[in-house]
């Protein structure tokens, strides 16, 4: 199974152990984080949103935060004095591997386990008396 989602303002193609780079993200090493934005949904059928396919979630972990290539931007004007202009700059980047992608039913179940855990304000002895 694989999904393209989006974020970043980029599209990547992704599979289960797929490990890749993508734009910043606010989480630290470690972390799980969820892409909301599934554009496609492939496998034995194929589904494609309309922008998004409704209830898709690919959830994937933080490996690390790191940045790219050092690029260098060099202006020079030719028969000018002291007119030259070098800038560097190097992209924030985090690395990421995909864990799961759930569809609609798949999330559904996954979060119905996760309700059916014991509350703990009935454990709560304040609340007892």
């Amino acid at each position: 199974m694989f999904a393209v989602l989006k974020t970043g303002g980029k599209q990547y193609k992704v599979a289960p152990d797929d490990i890749f780079l993508v734009e910043k993200l606010a989480a630290e090493a470690g972390e799980t984080v969820e892409f909301a934005e599934v554009l496609m949904l492939g496998g034995e059928t194929v589904t494609i949103g309309a922008p998004t396919v409704a209830g898709a979630v690919v959830r994937a972990e933080v490996l690390e935060q790191t940045k790219g290539p050092k690029v260098i931007s060099f202006k020079k004007r030719r028969r000018k004095h002291s007119s030259q202009r070098k800038r560097g700059h190097r992209q924030q980047l985090t690395r990421v591997k995909i864990t799961e992608i759930l569809a609609g039913g798949a999330q559904a179940a996954a979060t119905a386990a996760a309700a059916s855990a014991p509350a703990m304000a009935d454990a709560d002895p304040v609340l007892a008396n």
